[in-house]
């Protein structure tokens, strides 16, 4: 009897099973099994500490430069704008020897002027044209800045007269009493806008030189005033930063 006739039995026994239970196909791979879910835990760090970047605290301006009432005897009309340049604050004349006072940023040496005006316009969120004499020392400029908070005259703005001047917010309130600026006048967003709410167009506006006292703005000798703003030129830096641009 051959190999194959006696182990027959033991074959059907086999071919039964296999009729019965189904295949289970294995494979074999030398290579990694790419599709295999990836079931390593992955940890998270946080970022260093100064890495992080906080929300700078709002400027808080000294007391002396907050809004207020205070006694200022004059004999300007009440409804006068009064600009102390020497000692940074601007007048809102009252009434009844009182003003509301303000503090403001003012232009800085060989940038001030004095004199008289009146408020021509008032805009709200002014856009920003840079003159030219203005571009002529600083090229790099833009040209145009569209009104907004990061514009340089910030919420509001009063023009005087026909000059190049203006009473005006600031994007950049921690210059408020400091001599920075081109020759316009600074006043934080929220003081330009109280002021911006108590006057109107043809206010009287007051410019007091840079250097001296008030005198001009409260005794009777009213000819120390010029009847019309003119600029002061002296020799100044030929480069300034940005915050002294406007």
């Amino acid at each position: 009897m051959t190999n194959a006739v006696r182990h027959l039995p033991l074959l059907a026994l086999i071919a039964g099973l296999a009729a019965v239970a189904p295949a289970k196909a294995q494979t074999f791979s030398l290579l990694p099994n790419l599709f295999q879910e990836e079931t390593q835990t992955l940890s998270y760090a946080p970022a260093p500490e100064e890495e992080v970047i906080e929300e700078a605290a709002p400027y808080e301006k000294p007391a002396h430069l907050q809004r207020q009432v205070v006694n200022y005897p004059t004999r300007e009309a009440p409804g006068t704008i009064i600009i102390d340049t020497a000692n940074t604050y601007l007048y809102l004349v009252l009434g009844d020897g009182r003003a509301m006072r303000y503090g403001i940023g003012v232009g800085r040496d060989g940038f001030t002027w004095s004199g008289t005006q009146r408020v021509a316009e008032k805009k709200e969120w002014p856009d920003w044209r840079p003159p030219s004499e203005m571009i002529a020392r600083q090229p790099y400029l833009p040209r145009f800045v569209a009104g907004g908070p990061h514009n340089p005259l910030g919420a509001r703005a009063l023009y005087l007269g026909n000059t190049q001047y203006r009473i005006h917010g600031t994007n950049a309130p921690q210059t408020i009493g400091k001599r920075v600026s081109s020759g316009c006048i600074r006043m934080t967003n929220d003081d330009v806008t109280d002021l911006y709410a108590r006057v109107t167009v043809g206010t009287k506006v007051v410019v007091l030189p840079a250097t001296g006292s008030t005198r001009a703005a409260r005794n009777d000798d009213r000819d120390l005033l010029p009847r019309n703003a003119h600029p002061v030129r002296m020799q100044g830096p030929s480069v300034i930063r940005a915050s002294g641009l406007y």
